[in-house]
């Protein structure tokens, strides 16, 4: 055991030692059976990690195959790197306490274009090559899944092989090859077929002189020209218990998916496109899932999880179910941000009888003309008549998420963001007086627009960290309200995640780069260096301009169009199109638009109802 090499005392001279101990309630150990070895790589913390459900869902998923082990690694903090280069000792998965070098498979979960360098320096601390070329059949097989995997060409130079869509739906179609054939290169030929899965060594790309891609072939005769995603179309698989963390992590609640996908079609949000068709699961199914997940947890809150959780088609009688157990058990229920009508602010209102917390609204834009850009369909009425509803309510802080930097935005739409929140804090003030009972609170946040692949917004170019940063400022300068907090993202940390975002294979050599010269933690914002980045890029000879701040034509060649999301290219221009001239697009359950996914929504007479 690798972890041996790190003695009781030398665990005392780390900050946060139960990030690498192991022995949560409800882990799994397989220790002396002969199991196809599996560990699960998060790049960022044990805190970060552990409150991500898809960490949960498929350690639980893979373990519960006979002849599959799934263990955890995560990205160790600081004072462990230096402890593990100090003891000499590699990275260690904390199940078992082994070294990830003795692992059949790392499969990384790419959440965040930031974690890049992480995902290196994991590959780096356990003593493995970095670049897929370089590693032979003793080292274990690199793979990599999540929303970033669906344009793999960034970070493809160090990855065996990528799993693309729902790690439900083939995965363990993947695990049986590999009991046939342990070969890696023949086990990396035999599952090219397998949807979801692409082998970047199988493929080559060329580029034209003005650097865009020319053309993208398979160079192996079992690699298809187009990677189908993985799909499941119905949810299924959902572990009656999660691991209990042994320290705090981000979010300390059990979680409940009960949608994945969305029907709403925001032009700039990629998980509403990727995860199409929306699919719910039945109430029964989602009550059930929270009690086994209460029993065996012990947490005190559940969460129900979907990225529109108030369009389940069921949403109203699953509260009204599961506040009947909540309420016995003295158990809170969250949901993530919601619409602001009144079915939704009912719900949520029945959900924090417990305990009052603040209301998340996500108006994306200030202005009207953005809204309709990005397809968001609530008017500036939805929102105050909203607010007033959860103020009605007996809320009193509310949280406001917006985006600048959004195509054919101007100044005054940005400026349009302090109006908004304004009005919100004067909508609370309609209340009669003795309703009023605390200082009304509204936090607003605004993100910068990164465009990503997949979505409508792909061909859009990305606004430049100075105009990100005019743009806060000036909202900064306009609110004048003292009950207002004001928060925004930082423009240089969205310009890389802009340009790896879009990037072709081309930035493997930049990313490994600015790894060697000490890059790690880029998600952080105490940690990430700007200038680290901008030396990289110069001394690779690319710009980074190029693959962020460019606006692409329809009919250029896009790094990841040989991969089919279950949408049609079409469809995307259509919408891109429509975002130029600020015409809206009705919801999926409204109107089928003939997306190409497939949904049971699917209408004949969709163009027709268009017009």
């Amino acid at each position: 055991m690798s972890r041996k090499l790190i003695s009781d005392s030398d665990f005392v001279k780390i900050n946060k030692p139960g990030c690498y101990t192991g022995g949560e309630v409800n882990t799994v150990d397989k220790t002396g059976k002969n199991v196809t070895r599996f560990a699960f790589c998060f790049p960022d913390t044990y805190e970060v990690g552990m409150s991500h459900l898809g960490l949960q869902i498929i350690y639980f998923y893979l373990n519960r195959r006979e002849d599959v082990w799934c263990e955890r690694a995560f990205m160790p903090w600081f004072d462990m790197v230096d402890l593990l280069k100090e003891k000499n000792a590699p990275l260690f998965a904390i199940e078992s306490g082994d070294g990830l070098k003795d692992f059949d498979f790392l499969g990384f979960t790419l959440q965040y274009e930031m974690s890049y360098t992480n995902v290196l320096a994991m590959l780096d601390l356990a003593g493995i090559p970095l670049r897929a070329e370089d590693r032979g059949g003793k080292y274990p097989i690199v793979c990599a899944g999540g929303p970033c995997a669906t344009n793999p060409e960034p970070i493809a130079d160090f990855i065996d092989f990528f799993y693309i869509g729902d790690g439900e739906a083939t995965l363990d179609a993947v695990m049986d090859s590999y009991k046939q054939n342990k070969d890696k290169t023949g086990f990396l030929a035999s599952i090219c077929n397998i949807p979801g899965v692409y082998v970047p060594r199988f493929y080559d790309a060329r580029y034209n002189e003005n650097r865009t891609l020319s053309d993208f072939a398979s160079n192996h005769p079992n690699a298809p020209a187009r990677i189908t995603r993985a799909f499941s179309p119905q949810l299924g698989f959902f572990p009656e218990k999660f691991i209990v963390p042994l320290i705090e992590s981000i979010h300390n609640r059990a979680v409940v998916e009960i949608a994945r996908g969305c029907m709403r079609g925001c032009r700039f949000c990629q998980a509403g496109f990727i995860y199409r068709p929306m699919r719910e699961r039945s109430p029964d199914e989602i009550v059930d899932h929270a009690k086994n997940l209460l029993d065996t947890t012990g947490h005190e809150e559940v969460s129900l999880l979907a990225l529109s959780a108030c369009d389940h088609e069921n949403f109203p009688p699953i509260i009204d179910t599961l506040l009947e157990e909540t309420t016995k058990r003295r158990v809170n229920i969250s949901l993530p941000s919601t619409r602001v009508d009144a079915v939704s602010l009912e719900a949520m209102s029945k959900t924090q009888m417990l305990r009052k917390s603040s209301l998340t609204v996500a108006p994306e834009a200030g202005s009207q003309k953005m809204r309709d850009i990005i397809n968001k369909n609530l008017t500036e009425e939805e929102i105050l008549n909203g607010c007033f509803l959860a103020f009605t309510a007996g809320y009193d802080k509310i949280k406001l998420y917006f985006m600048a930097g959004l195509p054919k935005e101007e100044l005054e739409d940005v400026l349009a963001i302090a109006d908004l929140a304004e009005s919100v804090v004067d909508t609370y003030y309609k209340l009669d007086y003795e309703a009023r009972k605390r200082p009304v609170g509204v936090s607003v946040s605004t993100a910068c627009f990164v465009p990503k692949p997949f979505t409508p917004f792909q061909w859009a170019a990305m606004a430049d960290p100075a105009t990100f940063t005019e743009g806060q400022q000036a909202v900064k300068s306009k609110i004048r309200k003292k009950q207002i907090n004001y928060r925004y993202h930082d423009a240089k940390t969205a310009h890389i995640e802009g340009v790896l975002a879009r990037g072709d294979r081309r930035l493997g050599r930049v990313i490994e780069t600015v790894y060697k010269n000490g890059a790690i933690f880029d998600g952080w914002s105490e940690h990430f260096d700007y200038n680290a980045w901008m030396i990289a890029f110069e001394e690779v000879g690319i710009d980074p301009c190029f693959y962020a701040n460019r606006e692409r034509a329809t009919d250029e060649l896009l790094p990841w169009d040989f991969i089919d999301m279950g949408i049609t290219k079409e469809f995307l221009i259509r919408e891109w199109e429509n975002a130029q001239v600020g015409k809206t697009t009705p919801n999926c359950r409204e109107v089928c638009t003939n997306c190409g996914c497939g949904c049971k929504n699917k209408q004949k007479n969709w163009q027709e109802k268009l017009v």
